[in-house]
């Protein structure tokens, strides 16, 4: 389908109306439904025509602006067949730019022959504006932050309660000192898209908190957004005037219509066959590289050009920054499996639009070859895993970690090598996992409140309790797990790459030991502003203005060991093959060559890692070195369980 025909569909304003345009090659005929605004009550009915291309159309007079539709969709009910048709269906349209309600999960949506009118989102026609387009706010080697809306802004005391849980709290200058403070360059909002609850929530008396269920790829869900693009577009402006850029983190690789018991709400309807990916010589079995029980055909040409219109759609309308990739290999999948050059991603990455925005991969599924870490092509950022472990298991206290530690500060060369520079996200905790608090807190899982009996969440999370032996009151308890969290912090921004961090982790927030929160739209995961860790909010504030002032944390490309980086043992020596080879190696330090953005001189920063639980000698080459945390003289003593970095006077 030829991109011009693609942007025609959806609700298109007119002079004297609304064109309407949806694509279904399976359907004999589809019906648009008009809605009253105020009354919610059906006021007409449109057959649309078909033209060559598949596109139902249907221009009709004297609506405009506010206009709520839905769609009907009539052919063969077949399920073994993979044919949903069921005109009792009100169906959002793909192209939906705004809907009037959220989602909400009903057994009746996905019952035969039941009509959903009443149930299911009405689009509504909208006239778009458009937002300054600028170049990305994310520098190389930059710091991304990770925020849930809601969760976030919602116990804020400074923000009005009637934007508290919105995208408009974003804007709130509280919202921006905090962010400010800490040095972000750019944050990335978990879904903001509307979404519908897994079926198994309502039961337990759950809901979906993170929005991984989409059914709308561009539609903003009315609780995080009521306001539309509008408060979208003023968000992101207010934080582009405080340089703060702005990425979303979509999901193209699902959507919340699930296995063959789920919903059916909109592409399920309309064209199920084409929508999303089937077994070969089973139509009627949806394959599940995601978990969800369904994965979107990113690879059929009409499910490509919503891809691209809702990424363009994003930049035009409301300034986005960039956008995180959601089970990233399915974007790149073919019947073949994942094509790193498949046309999907390439026309993502060719279209003169997109091509200068940040794309950030998550790169994994669980499908056939599903881990791609590594493979994505350029300028795709991905986030590392293996830099998430790896720095787990150092501070842990696992073996043989020192030189996997080395490679991951120095940018995963094993893993980004082909690329000539790295191209990784580090972090060490996400949405999906524990917080970085409970990370040192919990050596298992407690996703009791879940109601999965603890069956749900990852098992093996490489964390550890440090403070239950040896220690009898709380405060002794917090301030050994405080310790570590310093500790985590200082590596994650001594790390060469992009790094990420998921909010509230600089300032000990906790989840109390729930590492799959994504149904907890509660107390578990709002964050609560007025206990947050000051000492370990100004330690983080520290490390990113010590990563802003040096320029080594800005460069991508890998050392190359000719001066630029030096491997230290704790004599101040270079490290030697025996050194590497000690598999319980508790000390090493990193020398690396680098600008000082503050004197304007190149110099030499020191930053050394004692992961012991007892303070150690560390000689450093020559004289003159000042402790950047302290502000003092390097005393050649480093604490136990801790970074320290030094700058040679």
């Amino acid at each position: 389908m030829p991109a011009s025909t693609a942007l025609k569909l959806g609700a298109t304003l007119t002079p004297t109306g609304v064109d309407f345009a949806v694509w279904s090659a399976s359907a004999e005929k589809i019906e648009l439904c008009l809605f009253d605004a105020e009354s919610g009550n059906e006021t007409a009915r449109h057959q649309m025509l078909r033209d060559a291309g598949d596109i139902h159309r249907v221009s009709v007079k004297d609506l405009g602006v506010g206009q709520r539709y839905g769609y009907r969709a009539y052919g063969p009910y077949d399920p073994d067949k993979g044919l949903w048709f069921d005109p009792s269906k009100l169906l959002v349209d793909p192209y939906a730019k705004e809907l009037d309600r959220p989602f909400q999960a009903d057994h009746d949506l996905a019952t035969y022959e039941l009509d959903t009118a009443n149930l299911v989102p009405r689009a509504i026609v909208t006239e778009d504006a458009e937002a300054d387009k600028a170049a990305p706010l994310l520098p190389t080697g930059g710091f991304i932050y990770e925020i849930a809306v809601k969760p976030f802004t919602i116990l804020h005391p400074d923000i009005p309660e009637e934007i508290r849980g919105t995208v408009a709290a974003l804007a709130h200058p509280a919202i921006i000192t905090h962010l400010k403070t800490i040095g972000v360059d750019a944050i990335e909002l978990m879904p903001i898209t509307a979404w519908i609850d897994e079926r198994h929530l309502p039961p337990l008396g759950l809901t979906n908190g993170w929005g991984y269920n989409p059914v709308a790829f561009m539609a903003l869900d009315p609780r995080l957004c009521p306001g539309g693009m509008t408060e979208l577009r003023e968000a992101v402006a207010k934080l582009h005037e405080a340089g703060i850029g702005t990425i979303l983190d979509l999901v193209f690789n699902h959507t919340g219509e699930s296995d063959r018991y789920g919903a059916t709400l909109s592409m399920r309807g309309l064209d199920n066959l084409a929508y999303y990916r089937h077994l070969p010589h089973d139509a009627g079995e949806l394959v599940n590289d995601t978990g969800t029980g369904n994965t979107v055909a990113a690879d059929h040409p009409v499910v490509r050009q919503l891809i691209i219109d809702t990424l363009r759609h994003f930049v035009v309308h409301a300034g986005i920054d960039g956008f995180r990739f959601d089970l990233a290999p399915v974007v790149g999948r073919t019947a073949e499996g994942f094509d790193p050059n498949g046309a999907t991603l390439t026309a993502m990455l060719s279209d003169d639009l997109l091509k200068d925005r940040v794309f950030i991969a998550e790169p994994w599924d669980i499908g056939p070859g599903g881990y791609q870490l590594g493979n994505f092509p350029e300028p795709f950022l991905e986030w590392n895993d293996r830099t998430r472990d790896d720095l787990r298991r150092y501070w842990r206290g696992d073996q043989w970690m020192t030189g996997a530690l080395a490679t991951r500060l120095a940018g995963s060369s094993d893993i980004f090598e082909k690329s000539g520079r790295t191209r990784s996200v580090n972090f060490l905790a996400a949405h999906d996992g524990f917080t970085l608090f409970d990370l040192v807190s919990h050596e298992h899982k407690h996703n009791d409140a879940n109601g999965e009996d603890n069956r749900d969440g990852h098992n093996e999370n490489l964390s550890w309790n440090n403070g239950a032996e040896g220690l009898t009151t709380d405060s002794a308890i917090q301030e050994r797990r405080r310790c570590d969290v310093r500790a985590l912090l200082s590596t994650l921004f001594a790390s060469r790459g992009t790094i990420m961090l998921t909010m509230g982790d600089e300032a000990g927030r906790s989840q109390r030991g729930n590492n799959n929160a994504y149904c907890q739209d509660n107390e578990i995961t709002w964050m609560d502003w007025e206990e947050l860790d000051t000492e370990l909010i100004r330690h983080t504030a520290l490390l990113a203005k010590i990563r802003q002032r040096f320029s080594v944390f800005s460069e991508t490309d890998f050392f190359t060991g000719n001066d630029d980086v030096e491997w230290l043992a704790p004599s101040g020596s270079p490290m030697q093959v025996s050194d590497w080879e000690n598999a319980e190696i508790r000390l090493i330090g990193m020398s690396l060559k680098t600008d000082d953005r503050t004197s304007g001189i190149s110099t030499r920063l020191a930053i050394l890692f004692n992961r012991a639980h007892e303070e150690a000698e560390f000689n450093l080459p020559g004289s003159g070195w000042q402790d950047l945390i302290s502000g003092k003289p390097w005393t050649n003593f480093l604490p136990s369980r801790s970074v320290c970095f030094c700058l040679k006077g």
